[in-house]
C-alpha cells in the first residue's frame, strides 16, 4: 500500500530556527535554511521567522531554490467575541498575503486560554485555560468565519491542534470538528501533537480522515515526555527537553500512518518537523535521517507488524 503514497513532502523551518523556544538557533539564516531545504531535494516550506518580509525578494528567494510557500501559522482569539472583528480582519489580510504566495492552506490555532500564546494572560499563571461551552461556540463561529474568507481565495483553513493551547486533547479535537462546518474549516494534522495531547496518532488520523487537508510529521521522544509530565513542566519547557523530533528519531511508528495516507489517497503536503534545539540536533542531519527512515518504510511496505 505504501506504493501508493501521493502526499508532497515538504519540511519546516522551525527544524532550523524555533519559534515557541526563540533562543533555539537564533544565529541561523534564512539563506541557510533554504538551500539546506534545496539540498534535501524537498521542494515545500511554511514561513520562518527569517525569511524576508518583503514579498518581492521572498518570491524571488524561493522561486530561485524551486520552493513553495505552502503556509503560515495564524494565531486567532476567537473564543473570546470581543476581538472577533479586529480578529477576522487580521485573518484576511493573512490569507491575502498567502494567496500572493500561491499557498493552499492556511495553519490556524486559537490562542485564547493558552499559557504561552494568549496576549490576556501573565507570566504568573501556570495552567491552559479550557474554555466553557460560551468560548467554544464563540470559537466555532469565528473559525467557520475565517474559513468562508479562505474559501473567498480558494484556500482552506486547516485548524492546528496543538500542545499547550485549548484544542489539544483528543476529545477537544473530537468538539471542534464537531461544531465547525466541514466545508470551511479542515484539519492540520499533526503527529506529533496528537500524542503529546494525549490521543494515538492512527486513531485520530482515522477518525478524522475526511477533514484532513496538511499534514506536520512530527516525533515525539518518549521518555523525555513521560519526565516532563512527572515533573509537571508546561509546553514550552517540554520542547526545551527535547519532547519533539523528526519522524524516524523517537517512538511513533509511522508506517501504520503513511500506509493510512496511502490508502486513503492522501495527496496534500505534509511538513517534516521535529521542534528542537539545532546546536545539539543539526537540522539537516536529522532530515536526511528522517527521508532515509520514511523512505525505507516506503520501500518495505512496513505497517508496523513484525
Amino acid at each position: 500500500m505504501l506504493d501508493g503514497l501521493k502526499l508532497k513532502l515538504g519540511i519546516h523551518p522551525i527544524n532550523w530556527v524555533g519559534e515557541d523556544v526563540r533562543e533555539h538557533g537564533e544565529a541561523t539564516t534564512y539563506e541557510q535554511i533554504l538551500d539546506e531545504i534545496q539540498k534535501l531535494g524537498l521542494t515545500g516550506t511554511e514561513m520562518g521567522r527569517k525569511f524576508p518580509k518583503d514579498r518581492t525578494v521572498l518570491k524571488e528567494t524561493l522561486a530561485s531554490r524551486g520552493i513553495q510557500l505552502v503556509s503560515q501559522w495564524k494565531s486567532v482569539l476567537f473564543s473570546d467575541p470581543a476581538y472577533q472583528e479586529s480578529e477576522l480582519k487580521a485573518y484576511r489580510e493573512h490569507v491575502a498575503f498567502l494567496h500572493e504566495m500561491g499557498s493552499p492552506v492556511i495553519s490556524t490555532a486559537e490562542v485564547g486560554g493558552s499559557l504561552h500564546f494568549d496576549p490576556r494572560r501573565t507570566p504568573y499563571e501556570k495552567e491552559v485555560l479550557r474554555l466553557d461551552d460560551a468560548g467554544w461556540a464563540a470559537l466555532a463561529e469565528g473559525l467557520n468565519a475565517a474559513g468562508r474568507i479562505a474559501a473567498e481565495y480558494g484556500m482552506k483553513l486547516t485548524y492546528h491542534h496543538h500542545g499547550g493551547t485549548v484544542v489539544e486533547r483528543p476529545e477537544e479535537i473530537d468538539r471542534l470538528m464537531e461544531l465547525t462546518d466541514p466545508s470551511l474549516v479542515y484539519l492540520l494534522y499533526d503527529t506529533g501533537h496528537a500524542y503529546y495531547g494525549g490521543a494515538d496518532p492512527l486513531e485520530l488520523l482515522r477518525k478524522h480522515a475526511d477533514r484532513i487537508a496538511y499534514i506536520h510529521l512530527k516525533d515525539v521522544r518518549f521518555p523525555v515526555l513521560e519526565e516532563a509530565r512527572r515533573e509537571g513542566v508546561d509546553f514550552v519547557t517540554c520542547i526545551r527537553k527535547g519532547v519533539f523530533t523528526v519522524p524516524g528519531d523517537g517512538g511513533i511508528d509511522f508506517g501504520p500512518i503513511l500506509e493510512e495516507l496511502a490508502v486513503r489517497g492522501y495527496e496534500g503536503w505534509a511538513m517534516l518537523e521535529g521542534e528542537q534545539d539545532p546546536t545539539l540536533h543539526p537540522a539537516y542531519a536529522y532530515a536526511r535521517r528522517s527521508l532515509d527512515y520514511l523512505a525505507s518504510l516506503r520501500q518495505n511496505g512496513r505497517t508496523g507488524e513484525e
